[in-house]
């Protein structure tokens, strides 16, 4: 019989993860509420798996070319891989990242966990002349929420070089725009809260590693935390998984045409866009700009999150814990599946 053809990404999203093709089983993992299972198996005790789990970690990692482990939100992923760092070492991060990363950091970098070395991470060089020392480089791209895009193949490569742990949060990208494992990275770290599971009705997270050992330390780490997904969680975002490849193509496409209609647009002073993904930001003269087009909008809605079939903005300054050097009237956009007619509109009636 011959070998079954290497499957494209977009049709791993939608085949991987099911069960045995059984003459009347069903087509998808069903959700599986057990706190503890029949002894004799290698599972056991609801803490250390679980069949819902397991769908959704089969497609991710089977996407991401890797072993993927499912958490309870992006922050206990994030959590669970700066738990790789010994103590006392040190990481690499961009200056600007997600807010609870960063937070995360400090709060341990003043425990004395580790040290932390803040970089402007589209600067490649200044990011490898940081590394000399380092446990781990932390990479985000693009960058939340300045959009910045890192060197990945070239940092990874002088990380591990040097002997330096390379993650990478992909979580603008999602698996179908970029897969740092192929990259050279070491790990890969979603928040499956955005598009992955793309509704805005999931909290979870996803670690993606390329080594045995990197995914034993990191599946020992969710179990001796709790730091577990629930099943109804993972099967809504294996759901919204299948149908991720079509939402991009629209959210991907609406984003770059609102791209350049922005640019001429009243009272932006600049256009952020990364070339792909889903979230663009727009700088606008100052936080009262920002705010006006906030409370002007009637079809986007103003909200923190981002990824989901809606599109969505915010003024991420207005959050006290903000880098400084993020502009005062930035508003973050994250682009969905509406008609760009309507979504630009309501945007530029909102711009005045």
């Amino acid at each position: 019989m011959p070998d079954r053809p290497t499957l494209r990404p977009e049709t791993v999203a939608v085949s991987a993860g099911r069960p045995p093709r059984i003459p009347d089983a069903p087509m998808n993992e069903p959700v599986t509420f057990a706190s503890a299972f029949v002894a004799g198996g290698p599972t056991e005790y609801a803490r250390y798996g679980n069949p819902s789990w397991t769908a959704l970690e089969d497609a991710l990692g089977a996407l991401e070319g890797g072993t993927c482990s499912t958490f309870a939100s992006g922050m206990a992923a994030v959590s669970a891989v700066l738990s790789l760092v010994p103590h006392g070492g040190t990481v690499v991060v961009p200056r600007h990242a997600y807010q609870g990363t960063l937070a995360l950091l400090d709060t341990e970098a003043g425990t004395g966990r580790f040290d932390v070395r803040r970089v402007d991470i589209a600067d490649a060089d200044a990011v490898e002349a940081a590394l000399p020392g380092a446990a781990m480089v932390w990479l985000e791209s693009p960058t939340n929420p300045a959009l910045e895009i890192a060197d990945i193949p070239r940092l990874a490569a002088t990380a591990r070089a040097a002997g330096v742990l390379s993650a990478v949060d992909s979580t603008f990208a999602s698996p179908l725009l970029q897969r740092p494992l192929e990259l050279g990275a070491d790990i890969v770290v979603h928040s499956a809260t955005k598009l992955i599971a793309g509704h805005s009705d999931v909290v979870l997270g996803a670690v993606v590693t390329g080594e045995d050992e990197l995914t034993d330390r990191i599946r020992s780490h969710r179990s001796l935390h709790g730091a577990i997904p629930g099943p109804m969680e993972a099967f809504l975002a294996l759901r919204g998984l299948r149908t991720l490849s079509v939402r991009l193509e629209r959210a991907e496409a609406n984003a770059r045409e609102l791209a350049r209609r922005l640019t001429d647009a009243p009272g932006v002073l600049e256009v952020r866009d990364p070339g792909f993904g889903t979230v663009l930001g727009m700088v606008l003269a100052d936080a009262a700009a920002g705010d006006r087009v906030m409370d002007r909008v009637r079809l986007w809605i103003p909200a923190t999150s981002l990824g989901g079939v809606e599109s969505t903005l915010e003024r991420r300054r207005r959050w006290a814990t903000e880098a400084p050097s993020i502009p005062e009237g930035l508003i973050r956009l994250s682009v969905g599946i509406e008609h760009v007619e309507d979504l630009a509109d309501d945007l530029l009636a909102a711009l005045g």
